[in-house]
């Protein structure tokens, strides 16, 4: 008999097969069904814990009790994170390593990033009105891939513009995905650590001047603990790191327009420019629609939590869209409604869109006040900025596929500046 005896366990033998086709209601399902903050399941052979809730949030992120060495599979890291990467350390050379990511997201490095994307949306709109429509997805794509490079000091020709955008974007479509999407993202992964190798190089050799305290600078001339640089490949892998993420950013400003276009009465509140409502509104938006599905760590001492044994080396995987669903924390979690962020007290365990915790020493996204900062530009911009028409399209998203998407991207026609 199992020592978990009193926790669910999953009657299928393996369901690996079941979580690709439930995706982001995986977990979620079957904490419905047994009543339980957590259950224990079969993932690709292995015995795996999946809890979801603000508790489990907290423990989860007790680094005393779980570390993120072998928990991402080897596919996801030759795909989405790059093997090896800050994702996959713990301890000192992680927070060591965090750091460096943190300097590169302060609130003036934020707000350059922002200046950049404010003006490549105006230029970007000027284009627009020759076109019969438009695809918000694919210009939020190329729009994010070209100023994070700008910002990042990353050389990027128009004409190459598009490319390492669909790179980066393949990336992390390869993530839930088996067959062609992820080798497609393997693939992307590859090209695009040879091509900023080469940019690390050039920065290293004098060839390429690079500005001190920008994120090719950084990331070139990091000192790991020893005292030693990174070698160009692993440079490259975390730059992607910074890069890639940004580039992200257009599931969710696309979702943002989504959440614009299904709710159509807090248009008037956007357009009197009231700060804290755009807040709130993309911190619904972040809520409310997938992203992340969860994510991975591995027991590093083994305890005991709600009459569950963790054993030392089991993989636990934390629910983070059911978490954000959660109907204990969000009064009717499957409804659109901005307001709930007025008077919510901030608790990083409640509301994990980008994982959990203190991003300074866990493994929380640092990027997320950049995330937050450019879907407010272009929310704003999008309200305030630009008239058009929503076209007869398919707007629905599976949340079989991970990660997903409206599946026509979000058409737009006939677009005018105001």
């Amino acid at each position: 008999m199992s020592s978990n005896a009193k926790v669910p366990h999953d009657k299928s033998i393996d369901n690996s097969f079941a979580l690709m086709k439930e995706g982001y209601r995986f977990i979620g399902n079957r904490i419905e069904e047994y009543q339980s903050d957590l259950f224990e399941t079969r993932l690709l052979g292995e015995k795996v814990i999946c809890m979801s809730g603000k508790e489990a949030a907290r423990i989860f992120y007790d680094t005393d009790r779980f570390q993120r060495k072998g928990a991402a599979p080897k596919r996801v890291q030759k795909s989405l994170f790059g093997e090896n990467a800050v994702q996959s350390m713990d301890g000192e050379k992680h927070i060591h390593r965090k750091l460096l990511f943190m300097s590169l997201m302060t609130p003036p490095h934020q707000k350059r990033l922002v200046e950049l994307m404010k003006k490549e949306w105006e230029k970007a709109a000027h284009k627009w009105g020759t076109y019969e429509n438009v695809v918000l997805f694919e210009e939020a794509k190329n729009t994010l891939c070209k100023i994070s490079c700008d910002w990042a000091g990353v050389p990027l020709k128009e004409s190459e513009v598009k490319e390492r955008a669909d790179d980066f974007s393949d990336m992390v479509d390869a993530f839930g995905a088996v067959g062609p999407r992820h080798r497609k993202g393997r693939k992307a992964r590859k090209r695009a650590e040879k091509w900023i190798q080469k940019v690390i190089e050039d920065v290293r050799n004098g060839s390429l001047e690079a500005e001190e305290g920008s994120a090719i600078y950084e990331m070139a001339f990091h000192r790991q603990l020893d005292g030693k640089k990174l070698d160009t490949e692993m440079a490259a892998i975390e730059l992607i790191n910074v890069l890639r993420p940004i580039v992200a950013i257009a599931t969710f400003i696309t979702f943002s327009a989504l959440g614009l276009h299904e709710n159509p009465q807090y248009k008037e509140k956007l357009q009197q420019g009231d700060e804290q409502f755009l807040e709130m509104f993309t911190e619904e938006v972040r809520r409310f629609y997938p992203f992340g599905p969860f994510v991975g760590a591995r027991v590093k001492k083994g305890f005991i939590w709600n009459e569950c044994e963790f054993k030392k080396g089991m993989l636990v995987l934390l629910d983070m869209y059911g978490t954000n669903h959660d109907s204990r924390i969000w009064g009717n979690p499957h409804e659109f409604r901005p307001e709930r962020f007025e008077d919510w007290d901030g608790d990083r365990f409640e509301f994990i869109p980008q994982g959990g915790g203190d991003p300074e020493k866990g493994h929380r996204c640092p990027g997320e006040g950049i995330t937050v900062e450019v879907m407010k530009a272009s929310l704003d911009f999008i309200v305030n900025k630009i008239d058009y028409e929503v076209t007869e399209q398919d707007l629905t998203y599976s949340l079989s596929k991970m990660p997903t998407l409206p599946r026509s991207g979000f058409i737009m026609k006939n677009i005018k500046l105001i």
